[in-house]
């Protein structure tokens, strides 16, 4: 056990701050760099895409997308997936992508800068060696960066400096930056797409709502005299000038008026056909993505979530494993089988009762062992060696019953030397 002094002595303590032996932090001029009240590195929506119903289509889809596991892999001879390998890029995919972000925090950052932009840059920022000396490089630390410019073989990318605190431009090769293009592009990001109207048609709706209930009493004052020259007409403006008054003036917004006067209240506003067309604008969009309004609210059914799955999710996924693939993998690694690939669960939309059914059907077909069934409904994996074994429980082995005669055997033997002795 140690003693006290190098418990002192070695000691550090969260809310000091500091080591207590450590000179350099118990200086008081020390500096953090720049600080911010709310987290600078965070991802914005531009074009008020951030005022309308389109920030929770892009929030839904780009959870969705960064749900699912993205890993550098191995492959088999034929192609098929042969295990997960233990590499600074797989990190950086899973689990930490850099000081800020997670793994999954780096797709969703990717995917909503897509929507927005059309066009998103991965950055690979820390690496083992220059990315231009060599194509054998190790990737330790991603971020996404919006691309402010572009050049034949290079472009020009706004990026979070996590050293500095602040956005810095800089210019990289095509050839070391993942460029992700929207699938999406002609629907969600050209001048005239479904997306781009249905964001104008909402954008007037919020206008000429906030000018219907700005406040307004829209009222009319009929004056028992005619305005038709320009003395009435000074004393009908000067009329409605002390109505305005009265009103603005009192705590409870009274006013009078004469007895031969009459006043007469628009109680609705002029109508349009706004909201048709962004009801249409919007049943429109979400057919072109395989969107349901069911998946905003749960109620999707299997079939319904498989054909999002199919028709937004995976052309998404695709294009981010694709680029990073071919920019990130040398032709060293692509010869010894390496890959990037996406791994969506399939028991994720499956319902509970239906679970026994699969799990039966898989392990009586020796597709999987009674071990990974119960590790994906969340069950600790059994000390049975039988459990990781690819075998149907339901039929005899002849092995078992080799094994079963032998041991029936040798235990009569037994009892036989016993009785004899």
């Amino acid at each position: 056990m140690a003693s006290l002094s190098d418990r002192i002595k070695n000691s550090w303590n969260a809310f000091m701050g500091r080591d207590p032996t450590d000179s350099q932090i118990i200086n008081k001029y020390v500096t953090y760099g720049p600080g911010y009240s709310t987290r600078p590195d965070r991802f914005r929506l531009s074009r008020g895409n951030d005022r309308s119903i389109v920030t929770s289509i892009y929030n839904q889809i780009a959870v969705d997308v960064s749900s699912v596991t993205i890993n550098h892999v191995k492959l088999d001879e034929n192609g098929k997936y042969l295990k997960t390998l233990d590499t600074p890029l797989n990190t950086a995919l899973s689990r930490t992508a850099n000081l800020d972000q997670t793994g999954r925090m780096l797709i969703k950052d990717v995917v909503m800068s897509m929507f927005d932009e059309g066009c998103v840059a991965i950055v690979p920022t820390v690496t083992n060696t220059s990315p231009r000396a060599t194509d054998g490089y190790k990737i330790y630390e991603l971020r996404t960066g919006k691309i402010v410019e572009w050049y034949t073989d290079r472009v020009k990318v706004e990026l979070w400096n996590d050293l500095k605190g602040r956005k810095d431009q800089l210019i990289f090769e095509k050839s070391m930056v993942a460029i992700i293009e929207n699938p999406f592009y002609s629907i969600m990001n050209e001048p005239n797409s479904t997306l781009k109207r249905l964001i104008r048609v909402l954008n007037q709706l919020d206008r000429t709502n906030e000018s219907n209930s700005a406040g307004k009493l829209d009222l009319i004052i009929q004056l028992p005299y005619s305005v038709k020259n320009p003395i009435k007409k000074e004393q009908a403006e000067q009329r409605r000038q002390d109505i305005v008054d009265q009103l603005t003036g009192s705590q409870y917004g009274i006013a009078y008026a004469d007895a031969t006067e009459h006043i007469t209240q628009l109680n609705r506003a002029v109508e349009n056909n706004l909201w048709a067309q962004a009801k249409d604008l919007t049943a429109e969009l979400y057919s072109q993505l395989g969107f349901a309004q069911s998946i905003f609210d749960g109620t999707a059914d299997e079939k319904t979530m498989l054909n999002y799955y199919n028709r937004t999710i995976d052309p998404i996924l695709v294009a981010i494993v694709e680029e990073c693939e071919r920019k990130w993998l040398s032709q060293t690694a692509i010869t010894q089988r390496q890959a990037i690939r996406y791994f969506r669960d399939p028991f994720k939309l499956v319902p509970v009762q239906n679970l026994a059914e699969i799990a039966d059907k898989f392990t009586r077909n020796e597709i999987m062992s009674s071990n990974e069934i119960r590790s994906i409904i969340g069950m600790k994996p059994s000390n049975d060696p039988k459990a990781d074994e690819l075998i149907n429980s339901n039929l005899n082995h002849p092995e078992e019953e080799v094994d079963k005669k032998i041991d029936d055997k040798n235990q009569n033997d037994q009892e036989g030397g016993t009785e004899n002795g």
